[in-house]
């Protein structure tokens, strides 16, 4: 049938583009994850931002992987009954990785602004003393926070899914849609939540972080001197800022997944899917050119490959 024709090509042509960006996305981070850890060798300590990043590419290289080989499964084996359950440990754990992924790239932005912005709040200068004992801490909070709602989510899908199944064979049909519709509102809530709470400390970092470049600006301007720190905050603001805008996106395209839950085969699934697996790569890449050491491994590694 044509609606068949038109969701198989649909399938290939997404798992076709997902391998690409997965598999640039990987290179790329795993890229930062080496250059890290040698580093880490080599000084025996990595600060903040470091083990940021470093926490963060594994994060990625982890959820990329996933992502692949759900949709590899998925689409090779769609039939095959005894991979549901295997499928959905896969997207269990590639929505922890995920929201991993989204909290830590948070506590990137929110240090960069607590690092490099400058506010005379007490509160604010309190942070910035204290910030690089925070962030192993808040890095820790992050992996437990994403893995406790990939659990809730999951057992909130087998409740719905045993319920639903048991209602329907007693023929309470009104009572199981029911009942589906509040184990997905409360699903849907809980990840709009997560995604919205991120969201926010981006924004507030990025904004904080403008406000405090703007003035310091116009302070040098009235001074009539310059300052080095004002190259730091130009870099910081463009990668926030191009951050920001990706995030942005990224928002929209995850809310997008929540509205288009049912719908598996068409157009603006395979437009989101394709945005939401090339932001890990694309950010990162990002990442590498606003950071010096990064930028220099990375030209030096392209001269040694030319």
């Amino acid at each position: 049938p044509p609606q068949q024709s038109n969701g198989t090509s649909y399938g290939a042509m997404a798992l076709a583009i997902i391998t690409l960006e997965v598999f640039a996305g990987m290179w790329i981070n795993a890229f930062i994850v080496c250059v890290l850890c040698i580093a880490w060798v080599k000084k025996k300590t990595l600060n903040s931002n470091e083990k940021i990043l470093l926490l963060l590419g594994c994060s990625r290289i982890s959820f990329l992987c996933d992502a692949w080989l759900y949709h590899f499964l998925s689409k090779i084996f769609p039939n095959l009954l005894h991979f549901q359950t295997i499928l959905k440990v896969l997207a269990s754990i590639g929505t922890s990785f995920n929201y991993s992924n989204l909290w830590i790239s948070a506590c990137l932005c929110g240090f960069y602004c607590i690092k490099i912005a400058n506010f005379r709040n007490s509160f604010f200068i309190y942070l910035k003393v204290k910030i690089d004992r925070m962030v192993p801490w808040l890095l820790l909070g992050s992996e437990i926070f994403a893995l406790a709602i990939s659990i809730i989510t999951y057992v909130l899908g087998e409740t719905l899914q045993k319920n639903n199944i048991t209602l329907t064979g007693q023929g309470n049909f009104w009572e199981a849609t029911t009942r589906k519709d509040k184990h997905l509102f409360s699903s849907h809530f809980l990840a709009g939540l997560v995604l919205t709470a991120s969201f926010l400390v981006v924004t507030f970092s990025a904004v904080s972080l403008l406000f405090s470049l703007w003035r310091h600006k116009r302070t040098m301007q009235t001074n009539s001197m310059k300052d080095l720190s004002m190259d730091a905050h130009i870099r910081a603001m463009k990668s926030v800022l191009s951050f920001l805008v990706m995030y942005s996106i990224n928002f929209v395209c995850l809310t997008l997944t929540i509205i288009y839950t049912t719908k598996k085969e068409n157009i603006m699934t395979l437009l989101i899917y394709i945005y939401l697996y090339a932001f890990p790569g694309v950010h990162s890449l990002i990442l590498i050119f606003s950071n010096p050491k990064l930028e220099k491994a990375l030209l030096k590694f392209l001269s040694c490959v030319k």
